[in-house]
Order: C-alpha cells, then sequence, then structure tokens
C-alpha cells in the first residue's frame, strides 16, 4: 500500500473508529491513543515509539468478524477485546509499519504484566478496568515469562510506553490534545522509511 494513502487511511480511521467509549474508562478510545501519543511526543521519544504510542490499542476497535471479536467481560461489562494487542501488532505489520512500532504495540499487554510482577505500587495504581482485564491477560508475569521479559532490549521502551497508556485516562483535556492529523507526517515518513529498507 502506498505511505500516503495508508497513513490518510490511518488518521480517518482513527478520527472515525476511535470516537467509541474506552472501555470502562470515562474517554473515548480516541482521546485516550491521543494523550498516550502526547506522552511519548512531549517526553522527546523516537518517532517510532511516538507511532507505537498513537496505534497502540488499534486492535481493540479493527472491525473484525463476529467469531475473533471476543471481548473480555465482567458482570456483562467489557473491558476489552482478547489479544488486542497481538491483533493490532499483526494488523500494523500487515501495512508496513517497522518492527520497533509493531513491536512496542504487541508488547502493551506484557509490559503491564512485568510491572506488576516487579513493583508492588504498580497494580493499585492500575484503573479498574486495568485490574479486571489483567485477570484475563495472564496475571504478573511469573518464571521464565518474566526473564525473558526482563532480558528484552526493548524493555525500558515498553515499559514507558505502558506507563503513557496508563496515565492516558484524563478526563476534559480534549483542546489541549494534540489531533491526530499532527502525527500525519511523522506517520507518512516511518512508512516510507519502511519501504526503502
Amino acid at each position: 500500500m502506498d505511505p500516503t494513502k495508508t497513513t490518510n487511511y490511518l488518521i480517518h480511521f482513527l478520527e472515525e473508529r476511535g470516537t467509541s467509549d474506552y472501555i470502562g474508562e470515562s474517554i473515548t478510545q480516541l482521546e485516550h491513543s491521543l494523550q498516550c501519543a502526547n506522552f511519548a511526543l512531549t517526553s522527546g521519544a523516537s518517532e517510532p515509539t511516538i507511532l507505537a504510542a498513537l496505534l497502540h490499542d488499534i486492535g481493540q476497535f479493527l472491525p473484525l468478524d463476529a467469531a475473533k471479536d471476543m471481548q473480555i467481560g465482567i458482570s456483562g461489562k467489557s473491558v476489552g477485546r482478547v489479544g488486542h494487542e497481538a491483533i493490532g501488532e499483526q494488523y500494523l505489520r500487515s501495512l508496513g509499519f517497522g518492527e520497533k512500532v509493531c513491536k512496542l504495540v504487541g508488547s502493551h499487554v506484557a509490559a503491564k504484566r512485568y510491572l506488576t510482577a516487579v513493583d508492588e505500587g504498580y497494580y493499585d495504581a492500575l484503573s479498574e478496568a486495568s485490574k479486571l482485564s489483567l485477570r484475563f491477560q495472564g496475571g504478573p508475569f511469573q518464571g521464565e515469562e518474566l526473564e525473558s521479559f526482563r532480558r528484552d532490549p526493548l524493555r525500558e521502551e515498553m515499559v514507558r510506553l505502558r506507563k503513557w497508556d496508563d496515565e492516558a485516562k484524563v478526563v476534559g483535556i480534549v483542546e489541549h490534545t494534540p489531533r491526530a492529523a499532527v502525527y500525519r507526517g511523522m506517520m507518512q515518513r516511518h512508512l516510507e522509511d519502511q519501504r526503502i529498507c
């Protein structure tokens, strides 16, 4: 797919599909994604990390057939799509995004499992929706899963993205958060660079 077309499609997709509720939270999926990307941008993160922050939850609201679209639910309340991180990672790979973007998107649930294993206070600070979904995501890492995550060269960036994800749930700051179109040039550059590699 052409980088310009892919970029235009994704920006439009985020703005159109992201207006739905962000499961169990008080903001939309779009506002959550934009807040997360803005945290990455203002922290001076690399462009692939900023794009991963923007797109980390795309697997939550991609249209999928009913058989695959299983929701994690408790007492009739959805707290997310099963495997949304892997769905998002695979989708972005299919569009031509680079390894770092895809791996960061695919690891944001693993980073939550890691942090709940190594930081006692981290679990307590999670939103109720995040605590509920953790149960269905395998709970805190143990044993080899924990050691494998510790050894990953991208561990620090995975953890940073996860923390931005956790913080990006602030109500009432729409007018202070850059819109998706701000990332258009960055996204197109990234996709063009992947075609050259």
